[in-house]
């Protein structure tokens, strides 16, 4: 066994992405304060082909050094946009018929591994700021609460790892064989 050189994963190169069929979901950063959490959002998100990010608040923008180190070129194929509140970006999502997903701990969450995923739907998957979450009053609008369940000591996970699990988890579900439809 050897590991693969780059040249034989067969990735896409930018134009090629651009054009590739994405997963109908959107992530939301609502307020994220660490740069190296949005560069790795946009990374994450170009690995499982997700069809934008929509930045919100204090979260930061490309171009940036900082969110460049771990975004590592992914600012370029992903398509991304800014809102200054994370409710204006809600608003433009619902016009655009798009479930909103909060993924937060509340008291009427779905643990994700219960999470049902319509393939008719589009989702925005909203993530929170690493110290204070998901907005209370985009938490009490979205149409589901996610919480990814957790057994040890902590609170939360950080919110490149809640990215992850979260779209592993939507990515994997979309792509079972008996749903009959695959987006990559």
């Amino acid at each position: 066994m050897r590991k693969l050189l780059n040249e034989e994963l067969g990735r896409l190169d930018v134009p090629a992405f651009k054009k590739a069929s994405k997963l109908p979901i959107k992530v939301v950063l609502d307020n994220v304060r660490s740069l190296n959490n949005v560069g790795s959002a946009f990374r994450t998100s170009d690995a499982f082909r997700i069809d934008g990010i929509y930045l919100c608040g204090i979260t930061a923008k490309p171009p940036h050094r900082e969110i460049q180190k771990t975004a590592l070129g992914a600012t370029e194929s992903v398509d991304w946009k800014y809102f200054t509140t994370t409710a204006e970006a809600v608003e433009a999502l619902r016009a655009e018929n798009y479930q909103i997903i909060a993924i937060e701990q509340a008291d009427e969450s779905v643990e994700l591994q219960d999470f049902s995923v319509d393939l008719e739907k589009k989702y925005a998957l909203i993530f929170g700021n690493e110290v204070k979450g998901v907005e209370e009053d985009i938490v009490k609008g979205a149409d589901e609460v996610v919480e990814i369940p957790q057994f040890g000591t902590k609170h939360s996970l950080n919110i490149a790892v809640s990215i992850g699990v979260v779209l592993w988890n939507l990515w994997a579900t979309l792509r079972e064989p008996e749903k009959k439809k695959t987006f990559l």
